[in-house]
């Protein structure tokens, strides 16, 4: 039975995938069918409201079951991993241009406010987090050497975010496939780099 937290979660998530302009206090615990005081329980602040929905929008789009998947290849793993962080709030490739480029326009300039600021960090968060326990699932069954996961966790999500953005802007029907060869290119550097070798500061 979905908690009453889940509801609200879920309200706020599909609000959000529905590009709602506003995430108040009121229209999420309406779309939820929630009093205003029963949301505020479960979070206090709107802040508290849209990590949440964040948090838990991105734990249910990058599940961790095939980073364990042995069968396949671990680098295979690895690459269908990071390629599921192209796909946020559960997109596919056919709408991805019209999502990232919403993204871009609401996280960089001088007009973003805190609380797009607040959100974007969120999602940083999760993905370092989320690509550094792939790494390390990978380290403890031995099939990539110990090294320094958060410069491999920073390599991989620098080649992530340049990819992101060439999915916001204007390209050739193809480009799916080069998108493909280069963040298999990314994942073989990660598993090449001698376990001794750091990148000189």
């Amino acid at each position: 039975m979905e908690s009453t937290r889940d509801r609200i979660l879920a309200s706020v998530t599909a609000m959000m995938r529905d590009g709602a302009d506003r995430l108040s206090v009121r229209a999420v615990a309406a779309h939820a069918g929630v009093g205003a005081s029963t949301l505020r329980h479960y979070f206090p602040t709107q802040r508290d409201l849209i990590n949440a929905a964040l948090t838990a929008t991105y734990d249910a789009a990058m599940p961790d079951e095939r980073i364990r998947d042995t069968s396949v290849p671990p680098r295979e793993r690895l690459r269908e991993c990071l390629w599921r962080l192209f796909e946020p709030l559960g997109t596919t490739d056919a709408d991805s241009f019209e999502v990232w480029q919403s993204i871009f326009r609401a996280f960089p300039g001088p007009d973003t406010t805190p609380d797009a600021r607040a959100g974007y960090d969120v999602i940083v968060a999760q993905a370092e987090r989320r690509v550094g326990a792939w790494l390390a699932i990978l380290e403890a069954e031995g099939a990539l050497a110990p090294g320094d996961t958060a410069r491999r966790t920073h390599l991989l999500l620098t080649v992530v975010d340049g990819l992101s953005i060439e999915r916001a802007l204007p390209h050739r029907a193809a480009y799916l496939e080069d998108q493909a060869a280069t963040l298999a290119f990314a994942v073989d550097a990660v598993f090449d780099l001698p376990a001794t070798a750091r990148p000189a500061r």
